[in-house]
């Protein structure tokens, strides 16, 4: 797989956050060549639909194929993107939660309210990852 500067990643080391790949496997390649310009307006709108360019741009030949809407498009895309990134932004708080612990741990001293905002945390995170699976099932 291409990482954008045109390295190449092994299949067997995802990037972080990715999501499970499509439930039947797509064997066949085509490949098409992109001006700059249209590059970096493939990569937003396959950002915005939460999703890989290749994914992206595969969808959206298959759907103008099949004469349907795209449903990288669609609201529904659109709202996993949000929530895959407010996912990603919830995990930040683990990384301030672990400087906090490493404070503790060094100074034996807490705040009073380290615990329930690490509980707290937790609890958003899952209910957004969950939230995230059930909108990527239904778009199977």
């Amino acid at each position: 797989m291409a990482a954008e500067n045109g390295t190449r990643r092994h299949a067997s080391s995802p990037a972080a956050g990715r999501r499970t790949r499509q439930p039947i496997r797509r064997t066949r390649r085509i490949e098409f060549s992109l001006a700059d310009e249209e590059f970096g307006e493939l990569g937003s709108a396959a950002a915005r639909a939460g999703l890989a360019r290749g994914a992206y741009a595969a969808e959206a030949a298959l759907s103008v194929a099949r004469g349907v809407a795209s449903p990288a498009d669609s609201p529904i895309r659109e709202a996993l993107g949000e929530l895959i990134r407010a996912a990603g932004l919830v995990r930040r708080i683990g990384v301030n939660l672990n400087q906090a612990v490493a404070k503790l741990n060094a100074t034996g001293q807490r705040s009073g309210d380290l615990l329930p905002y690490a509980v707290e945390s937790l609890r958003r995170a899952e209910r957004l990852d969950a939230a995230a699976e059930e909108i990527r099932k239904k778009l199977r």
